[in-house]
């Protein structure tokens, strides 16, 4: 995603925060997104049952280089327990989205969002921005940015998640 379309992105999302943010407590709204690699359909909807860690992200994003082996950890740590990350690249092309993942390369679910249509519809404020969703669709955690440390507010956050019901 360029410069421009990002901030535009940022700058829409911020003036209509209030009035159409996801909220704590809502149901994660439902989408069809392409696999970044082999473009195949994968919807929210297939996660149903699961603890999903959905993260937007792009290429560009300092903090992302931080948190996706964070995450692919902690993805491999609690997988069999019903742990899924789901990872929603938000660049115009999937070149720079793929050199990423080269040099951090994971093993959860990264799909490609190029025309910014459910970073709008999350409104996405920041990169990253991630949700935490339980086994029934509903948004539990929001999380803004993200350093080393937060991980272990994710951790526990996610671990309380899968415990419930």
């Amino acid at each position: 995603m360029n410069y421009f379309r990002i901030t535009s992105l940022l700058a829409v999302g911020l003036l209509s925060f209030t009035a159409h943010a996801i909220e704590i407590g809502a149901n994660a709204p439902l989408f069809t997104l392409p696999d970044l690699a082999q473009a195949q359909p994968v919807t929210l909807k297939n996660y149903t049952g699961k603890v999903v860690y959905l993260d937007f992200w792009a290429s560009w994003c300092a903090p992302c280089r931080v948190s996706f082996p964070l995450l692919e950890e902690l993805h491999k740590k609690l997988k069999s327990q019903g742990f899924e990350v789901v990872a929603v690249n938000l660049d115009e092309t999937k070149d720079k989205a793929q050199q990423f993942l080269r040099d951090f390369p994971v093993g959860f679910t990264v799909l490609h969002d190029a025309s910014g249509e459910w970073a709008d519809k999350y409104t996405i404020e920041s990169m990253p921005t991630s949700f935490i969703i339980d086994k029934h669709g509903v948004v539990r955690y929001i999380h803004h940015g993200f350093t080393s440390d937060d991980i272990k507010t994710i951790e526990a956050q996610v671990t309380d998640y899968l415990k419930a019901n």
